[in-house]
C-alpha cells in the first residue's frame, strides 16, 4: 500500500509540473506526515478537469424575398378583339371516337439499391413467380433492387391487337428512384379489372438521375416516374364506330368551346353543305349529323371530314383560368371589368426553427436534453386604396390590373374577389 501510494504521489507531481502548478500539500485527518497509516488523499491539479463539449452554435434562417417586377411592354395598334375562324375539328370530336386507358400493377427490377422497402415489393415478386411455378420464399428477396409500380397507358382509337403503345410508370412505395430499372411484364386491364386489353415491359426512361451517399444527395428532374416509349402492346382491340345504329353520328364540343353561338354556327355551316342534315341537340353543346342516303358504308369517313374541315367563326369566351399552384393566369378576349375600388395587402409569416442540444459536462447528473429555439417574423404589407377605372377590351383590362402591381399568386385572390362582386365580368374556372 505504501508503495501504490508513494506512486501516485508522484503522478500527480509530474502531472502539476507538466501544467505549472505547484503540487496540493494538504494530508487528510489521521494521516501521518511520512504517509504511514493512512491513505493519501487525491487532490486534482487546476485545469485538469473534464470540461463539457462545444455547444451547436448554428442558426437556421427563413428568408422571403420579392424580385423586381418585370415592366409590362404595351403593345398599341394591335387587335385584340379579332374574331378567329376555326375548323369543326377544333370546336367538337366525333362521339365514340375516344381514347380508352388501361391500367396494371407491376414491378421494376435491377435498381441501384434505390428500390421500396419492405415486404410489398418482395412478395409481389414472389406471387409473379409463383405463377410460373417457382416457389421463393418473400423474405429471400433483395428489397432494395425492385419497386412495386403502378402502369398507366392510353389505347388510341381503332388500335389494333399488336399495335404498340407508350406507358407511363409510377412509384407506389417509397421506392427513391427508378433509375435504370427494367419493367417486368406487366397485364393492363380496364377499370373494372376483368378483362386484359394490353400488356406492358422492357427498360424504363426517367429523364433524370438520383445518386447519394451517407450525408447528401442529388437529384436532376422527377426519378420516380419513368416512361416506356412503344414499349406497351395491344392484346384486345376496342371496336368502335362514329355511326350509331340510326345513322347519325354526333358532334360533342370539345372542353372550353362549348358555346351556344359555337354550336348553332357549325350547324348552320353542315346545313349549307349538305342541306338538313345537322340539328342542334336540345342541350346546346352537340350536333346531330345524319349520314345521306346513299353514302357507301365505306365512304362515311370521307363523308365526315368533309364536314369537320368546314370553318365557322368561333366566340372568343369571357373566360379567366387561375392555377394557384402553379401562378398561371388565363384570361379570355371578351373579358370586361367595371369601375371600382381595391385594396390588397399582404402578410408574410417566416419561422425559423433551430434547435440546440444541450449536453452536459462529463461524469455529471446531466441529461442530454434538446431545446427547441424558433425565429417568427410577420410582415404585414399597408397597402393603399387603388381606384380601378372600367375595361372595355382585354388590352384595357391588362392596364388596369398592371396598375396594381401585385404577384401572379395575389393577383389570383383578386380577381377571385373581382368575379365574386361582379366587377370582372367573364367565368372563373380553377385548374
Amino acid at each position: 500500500m505504501r508503495i501504490l501510494n508513494i506512486i501516485l504521489a508522484l503522478s500527480l507531481t509530474s502531472s502539476a509540473a507538466a501544467q505549472g502548478t505547484a503540487p496540493a500539500s494538504a494530508t487528510a485527518p489521521g494521516t501521518n506526515v511520512d504517509g504511514q497509516g493512512a491513505n493519501v488523499a487525491t487532490v486534482l491539479p487546476v485545469g485538469s478537469g473534464i470540461e463539457a463539449p462545444t455547444q451547436p452554435q448554428g442558426v437556421s434562417t427563413a428568408n422571403y424575398s420579392r424580385t423586381a417586377r418585370i415592366r409590362p411592354v404595351s403593345r398599341t395598334g394591335g387587335n385584340y378583339e379579332a374574331k378567329v375562324t376555326s375548323p369543326l375539328s377544333s370546336l367538337f370530336r366525333v362521339r365514340g371516337v375516344q381514347e380508352n386507358e388501361v391500367n396494371g400493377i407491376g414491378i421494376v427490377m435491377g435498381l441501384d439499391a434505390t428500390g421500396d422497402s419492405g415486404l410489398l415489393a418482395p412478395q409481389l415478386l414472389a406471387n409473379s413467380l409463383l405463377a410460373s411455378n417457382i416457389n421463393i420464399d418473400p423474405t429471400l428477396l433483395a428489397t432494395s433492387s425492385i419497386a412495386v409500380v403502378h402502369v398507366k397507358g392510353i389505347i388510341p382509337h381503332g388500335a389494333k391487337p399488336g399495335s404498340r403503345m407508350d406507358v407511363i410508370v409510377s412509384t407506389l412505395g417509397d421506392a427513391e428512384s427508378l433509375y435504370g430499372g427494367n419493367l417486368l411484364m406487366t397485364e393492363l386491364m380496364d377499370l373494372e379489372g376483368n378483362n386484359v386489353y394490353a400488356t406492358a415491359s422492357g427498360s424504363l426512361t426517367v429523364g433524370g438521375f438520383f445518386a447519394a451517399g451517407d450525408a447528401a444527395t442529388t437529384t436532376k428532374n422527377h426519378v420516380t416516374v419513368g416512361t416506356l416509349a412503344n414499349a406497351g402492346r395491344v392484346e384486345v382491340g376496342v371496336d368502335a364506330s362514329v355511326v350509331n345504329e340510326h345513322g347519325y353520328i354526333y358532334l360533342d364540343a370539345k372542353n372550353g368551346q362549348g358555346s351556344f353561338g359555337n354550336t348553332v354556327r357549325a350547324t348552320d355551316a353542315i346545313n349549307r353543305l349538305y342541306p338538313n342534315m345537322a340539328d342542334v341537340m336540345p342541350d346546346g353543346k352537340s350536333v346531330r349529323f345524319k349520314v345521306m342516303d346513299g353514302v357507301p358504308e365505306e365512304s362515311v369517313v370521307a363523308y365526315l371530314d368533309s364536314a369537320m374541315q368546314l370553318e365557322v367563326e368561333s366566340d372568343n369566351l369571357a373566360r379567366v383560368v387561375i392555377s394557384e399552384r402553379t401562378g398561371v393566369i388565363v384570361m379570355g378576349g371578351n373579358v370586361r371589368l367595371r369601375p371600382g375600388v381595391i385594396q390588397h395587402g399582404s402578410i408574410v409569416v417566416t419561422i425559423a426553427e433551430t434547435p440546440e442540444v444541450s449536453q452536459p459536462a462529463g461524469f455529471s447528473n446531466g441529461v442530454t436534453t434538446e431545446v427547441p429555439r424558433t425565429n417568427l417574423n410577420v410582415v404585414e404589407g399597408d397597402a393603399p386604396l387603388v381606384l380601378m377605372g372600367g375595361a372595355t377590351s382585354l388590352e384595357e383590362v391588362v392596364e388596369v390590373l398592371n396598375v396594381l402591381g401585385a404577384t401572379p399568386r395575389d393577383m389570383i385572390a383578386i380577381m377571385e374577389s373581382l368575379v365574386s362582386g361582379g366587377l370582372l365580368v367573364a367565368e372563373l374556372k380553377r385548374m
